[in-house]
């Protein structure tokens, strides 16, 4: 069992397909990996095995005839618990929706069940996806499989927890500020923030280009592979479209070195970058460029990203938590109702600039890919911090803007719409993750997916997984 747990996605599908292992036998598995591994990460607070092994019985029974090339044949994955699967407890992390359980699946869920995936457990977030630490007063705090003592970031740390650890093959993401990168950073994962529109979903504020949802994986190609699940056009979101099927695991299969790298460790938005981390960025532009790629330290002009990106944060927390203050702020942590009052507090034309803000940062950064094929930067300016610390405040002495300052690498580059490739980057003397977000111009998946798997085979750092957690106290 714990050998099949350390399968790629793409290797488990493989014997799935064969017919070598049979889905009730992956989910097995999956259960026996959580039940060993979750009382030092909670991870995967709510279990929906029952429901998994009901959708893998009709798979056997009932398969599907001509399947497309990209389908899972019965592979569990998490579903993070923000996003509602059918019949199953989804709380976002919060005591109001402590109890509620969906009563419809949402988009992305149908669309990987629709493609053969088995939902076997949701994954745990800070309350609302909020912050860059996955705790809450629901289902308490999820740990660092490198060290338990640590934070596996968020907002999709459960997941990404998950995912190191070899409870599951897969697990969907979202990233607003960073909530796919900094936990795959934090726990030498791989995930991908798509250009919006690229995965449908509904949302209240239908034409936002900075919150999407993205798949999250081990390597590169089981990356693309589910993002060639979720990925397409949806009636319910204005900004999807139709996409070729096929482009995105055959673009991963042919790892493809790129011409121009540009490289910064601080993207020119942050006064301080941990030493370590610098180091890990510098070594891996040195590789990159001992390979024969061109490699430049530059970034565009992101000066008035960070400025503008919380802006128009804030103008989207006015819909989705500034109606619960009034009848539930009691059961609201601090930095949730932080975000509401602020994006109250936003006059309409501050918020109208940020739109127009950002109109040109995408315009910058669109000549600036005329230059480069790919711009690399930390995902995070510090190393996994202790799981207690709620976020970091100060940083070599340097004191950091609001909770989310700390986090100000992810927020500059989520305002440009650009995809982003989250990548093992390397380690910290004492063994921490170190990971890197690799960007590329806007809808280049395919061509990102490319670069991505000669990055990972040149890097090394793909295979390097805990698997068994590395409890300390």
């Amino acid at each position: 069992m714990n050998e099949l747990c350390r399968l790629s996605a793409i290797a488990a599908v493989a014997l799935l397909k064969s017919g070598k292992v049979s889905p009730l036998e992956l989910i097995d598995a999956a259960a026996a990996r959580i039940a060993e591994t979750e009382p030092a990460l909670n991870a995967l607070p709510t279990l929906c095995l029952d429901r998994a092994r009901d959708h893998a019985k009709r798979l056997t029974q009932s398969p599907l005839k001509n399947p497309p090339a990209h389908y899972l044949y019965g592979l569990p994955i998490a579903v993070k618990d923000n996003t509602d699967v059918k019949g199953v407890r989804c709380t976002s992390g919060s005591r109001i929706y402590a109890e509620r359980i969906a009563t419809e699946s949402d988009i992305i869920v149908e669309r990987l069940e629709n493609n053969g995936a088995l939902v076997v457990a949701k994954s745990n977030l800070p309350e609302f996806a909020a912050g860059g630490n996955t705790f809450n007063e629901v289902f308490g705090i999820t740990r660092n499989p490198w060290d338990t003592r640590l934070t596996p970031s968020g907002s999709s740390g459960g997941a990404a927890a998950a995912l190191a650890s070899g409870q599951v093959w897969l697990a969907t993401g979202g990233d607003f500020g960073g909530s796919i990168r900094t936990p795959s950073s934090y726990c030498s994962t791989t995930g991908l923030r798509p250009t919006p529109g690229m995965v449908p979903r509904a949302q209240k504020q239908p034409f936002s280009a900075l919150s999407v949802e993205g798949p999250m994986a081990r390597n590169v190609a089981d990356c693309a592979l589910m993002f060639e699940c979720e990925a397409g056009a949806h009636a319910l979101d204005p900004m999807s479209h139709p996409l070729a099927a096929g482009s995105y695991s055959a673009a991963a299969a042919r790892p493809q070195k790129p011409k121009r790298v540009a490289y910064s460790v601080d993207l020119g938005v942050t006064p301080v970058v941990h030493r370590h981390t610098r180091a890990v960025v510098e070594a891996a532009a040195k590789k990159i460029a001992g390979d024969g790629v061109i490699v430049e330290e530059v970034h565009p002009d992101l000066s008035d990203a960070v400025r503008n990106f919380m802006v128009l944060r804030g103008a989207i927390y006015i819909a989705r938590i500034a109606p619960l203050l009034e009848k539930h702020r009691h059961l609201l942590k601090p930095e949730v109702i932080g975000n509401a009052e602020y994006g109250l507090s936003l006059k309409l034309p501050e918020v109208v600039a940020a739109e127009i803000a950002q109109g040109e940062i995408i315009r910058r950064m669109a000549r600036f890919f005329e230059i480069y094929d790919l711009l690399i930067a930390p995902s995070v300016m510090c190393p996994p911090f202790p799981v207690e610390t709620r976020y970091i405040a100060e940083l070599d002495g340097v004191k950091l803007d609001g909770y989310m300052g700390w986090l100000s690498l992810t927020c500059a580059l989520s305002i440009t719409a650009c995809p982003i490739l989250a990548l093992p980057g390397g380690f910290t003397p004492d063994g921490l993750p170190v990971g890197l977000q690799v960007a590329g111009p806007l809808r280049s998946e395919a061509q990102l997916f490319s670069y991505g798997a000669w990055l990972e085979q040149l890097l090394g750092y793909a295979e390097q997984l805990p698997i068994d957690p590395v409890i300390r106290k």
